[in-house]
């Protein structure tokens, strides 16, 4: 059919034009400099994160799975250790457990498609995991509290992958200070973007000091290698971007929640639409409904036709792809039904009111409403 209007999935550009001025500034002052990677650049974006989130200390990273393979390094997880996490996340939760040499357990997910420890099966409490990496999917927390009782319990370790979730809170408390280490990515699509890869890892001071220095080839000082390390470190283009954006986020948010709200109000009556945690403050990384089953694939391409472009977060449990398929150890239903029948729709702060609009009225339409 003939599209009178194209609605992009993301656009990015808007975030660019409201701070161009302040971003082209900053990203001169680096080449003028010939300050490209560590420093007091870095220093500085670090001190800026932990500001805003309330964490001891931060170590910048290049991307949010150097984060979480860095922070999983950091805690003394290794071979010999077994990690919980989800399979409804993108793939890199459980690529930085492999990569690590653990081995990744998965557990089902809940209403919120979070970590649903009531679905824990064969639980050997003798034989506990080293840690538990849960993901706050979509840009809310679980029951973070409920994680942490279980885990002081059996002695295991928190780390969260907070890679769709900064400025999210818990109880009224920022994403970034609650569990041992916070993982964060900046890829250019999450709420807070670089114009490229960048991530940070939030914790105490004790366990950032040993996150930063598998961030640099294993060593503390420059000629002082302890460990077998990485090439983790952020580039301070990256840096700077991402702190002119941090002194919007708040604002992008509530611009965000008010896009996500009116789709909600429209919408659900007609498929699932988000559920927020009552401990929650969702950021809404995407826009996340869940269609009546059978219909998805069909709606995306009658969507798809009227020019709104549309994706899915996540099409493939990660437990059942060919490189992670062998530590299946049980189904997952829950997982597996919302993978089948879940789709993002357009969700940015700019997005026009007729264009929200029209996302809309084509739903509805789909469903015959």
């Amino acid at each position: 059919m003939k599209r009178n209007i194209e609605i992009p999935f993301v656009d990015l550009y808007p975030q660019y034009e409201e701070l161009q001025s302040n971003i082209d500034n900053a990203i001169r002052g680096i080449i003028q400099k010939n300050d490209f990677i560590t420093g007091p650049t870095v220093n500085k974006f670090e001190q800026a994160i932990c500001k805003y989130t309330g964490a001891e200390d931060c170590a910048a990273m290049g991307s949010g799975t150097n984060a979480l393979v860095c922070a999983l390094k950091a805690l003394g997880i290794d071979e010999c250790d077994t990690v919980w996490t989800v399979g409804h996340t993108f793939v890199s939760t459980t690529e930085a457990i492999v990569n690590v040499g653990a081995r990744p357990v998965f557990i089902d997910i809940d209403e919120y498609y979070h970590m649903d420890l009531e679905q824990i099966k064969d639980f050997n409490p003798e034989c506990p995991p080293a840690a538990i990496l849960f993901v706050d999917l979509y840009g809310q927390t679980p029951d973070i509290d409920k994680l942490k009782k279980f885990a002081k319990k059996y002695k295991i370790k928190l780390i969260e992958d907070a890679a769709q979730s900064f400025g999210s809170e818990y109880k009224g408390k920022k994403v970034g200070s609650l569990v041992d280490l916070t993982c964060f990515s900046f890829n250019p699509v999450k709420n807070l973007g670089a114009m490229g890869d960048a991530g940070a890892v939030t914790g105490s001071k004790k366990l950032i000091d040993r996150v930063r220095m598998y961030r640099d080839h294993g060593r503390k000082t420059k000629f002082q290698y302890e460990t077998v390390g990485y090439n983790a470190r952020i580039d301070n283009i990256q840096a700077v971007i991402i702190q002119e954006k941090l002194k919007k986020i708040d604002l992008w948010t509530k611009r965000k929640r008010k896009v996500c709200h009116r789709y909600t109000e429209e919408l659900k009556n007609i498929v699932k639409t988000p559920l927020e945690a009552p401990w929650s403050y969702h950021t809404y990384y995407v826009y996340v409904i869940e269609t009546p089953k059978g219909t998805r694939d069909k709606l995306q391409k009658f969507l798809t036709d009227r020019g709104i472009g549309t994706n899915i977060h996540y099409k493939n449990p990660t437990h059942t792809t060919k490189a992670f398929r062998e530590y299946n150890w049980w189904p997952l239903p829950r997982t597996e039904y919302v993978c089948k029948n879940i789709l993002s729709l357009p969700c940015y702060g700019t997005i026009q009111e007729h264009h929200q609009e029209y996302v809309i009225k084509a739903v509805r339409d789909f469903y015959g409403n």
